[in-house]
């Protein structure tokens, strides 16, 4: 029997539990010997707490999986957090050796910052899942500053975690040379798992939902769409001057759907700014359950990562939904394996440079790439993104690592 304690940190409610966690973390306890449990770590915001019995119902639910779940307090991260630590660290470790944990596996690197100090004080193997660049990611998208206490401390983290882990689980392949430049670290036990998706929840040949259509007037229109945030690590004004393209390439033909929680006052600024008519791009907010049912609208998917130099060595949850939906993806040059894949197979449009000039010539391509059999486009695109995001890929890994 095994007990493995999973070490994210975000909190419960977040997409990136919901739909980027917790599908691995039943993977990895499908591969445990019987009668094996996992245990699921959580940061929960104060400004955003669950409600009690909510949180009591979703822990019943989880426990009757064999996961169990432990909710801590988020900080960010900074001398706040480094407080926080010092009384979260000690709890868990004593957790750690009363419930016998056996392995460690933490999500990402702010939270194989915990895993490696655990593993320091209770002697537990490390696994870093999800591992990529993330202190040095923050500076390049102006969120730290490289002087920053941030950016130092994870930094530090990242390079102990990467020297002491047993096992890491990248996100492309270049992420091996990266930690050997940036960290000294080498590893025994390298795998790469990008982020991969439930391609069953995604169906590419189901019809638009009518009276979707009619709600948001896309009749016979050259439909964009994008799922996800503006700003931070992702572009923000050069989306709307990728849209300003578009509708000067397809005219009135042309029609964007945000799905994005910035707010619409926001995106209507820039669309006026952008001289983009305020009927051309829509804004709307869904839960991530029917996020499949708009993307599905969808005759192209922006995917406006900000190409800085950590990126080549992250992966975007958005391509392979993308990709599982058939959709022909645009998106920078130098993002991930994603960029190359994209080129190389010829499922959507790699923009070369972030200048107005580069942007007329992709909405060509990408039209060149619409005039294909609709039907056959998207069975190609979703072939190409099952060989390189299906959940297959993440099982085999689990399976090696636990079972």
């Amino acid at each position: 029997m095994k007990k493995v304690m999973v070490l994210t940190y975000w909190k419960y409610r977040e997409a990136l539990v919901q739909t980027y966690t917790l599908p691995y973390v039943r993977l990895l306890l499908k591969h445990l010997p019987q009668g094996s449990e996992v245990i699921l770590l959580t940061l929960e915001k104060a400004e955003d707490p669950m409600p009690p019995e909510l949180m009591a119902m979703e822990q019943e639910r989880l426990k009757a999986e064999g996961i169990t779940w432990l909710a801590h307090q988020y900080r960010p991260f900074g001398i706040r957090s480094l407080l926080g630590w010092l009384g979260l660290i000690p709890r868990l470790a004593g957790y750690v050796r009363h419930e016998k944990v056996t392995h460690l596996h933490a999500w990402c690197t702010p939270a194989g910052g915990l895993g490696y100090l655990l593993s320091r004080l209770t002697g537990r193997p490390l696994v870093v899942d999800s591992y990529e660049p993330h202190a040095e990611s923050m500076v390049e998208n102006g969120t730290w500053s490289e002087n920053g206490l941030a950016f130092r401390i994870l930094f530090r983290l990242e390079k102990w975690q990467s020297q002491r882990a047993t096992a890491v689980i990248a996100l492309t392949e270049g992420m091996q040379r990266y930690a050997l430049e940036k960290y000294q670290a080498r590893f025994d036990r390298y795998f790469v798992k990008p982020a991969c998706v439930d391609f069953d929840q995604f169906d590419h040949a189901a019809p638009r939902d009518p009276a979707l259509v009619q709600k948001l007037e896309l009749n016979h229109k050259v439909v964009a769409v994008y799922a996800g945030k503006l700003g931070g690590i992702y572009l923000e004004e050069e989306v709307f001057d990728w849209l300003k393209a578009a509708f000067d390439y397809w005219g009135d033909r042309f029609r964007a759907v945000l799905l994005t929680p910035n707010p619409k006052a926001e995106v209507d600024r820039w669309c006026a700014q952008k001289a983009i008519p305020e009927n051309v791009v829509s804004t709307q907010i869904e839960s991530h359950h029917e996020v499949a049912n708009y993307l599905r609208m969808g005759d192209i998917a922006l995917n406006p990562v900000r190409p800085v130099p950590s990126k080549r060595y992250c992966t975007s949850i958005k391509d392979g939904e993308y990709w599982a939906m058939g959709l022909p993806v645009m998106l920078p040059k130098g993002i991930s394996d994603d960029s190359e894949i994209i080129a190389r197979h010829r499922i959507g449009v790699v923009v070369e440079t972030l200048q107005p000039e580069s942007y007329q010539p992709a909405m060509a391509a990408m039209d060149q790439l619409l005039q294909e059999d609709r039907l056959a486009l998207r069975k190609r695109i979703v072939a190409v993104g099952q060989q390189y995001r299906h959940f297959n890929i993440a099982e085999k890994i689990y399976q090696e690592l636990y079972a």
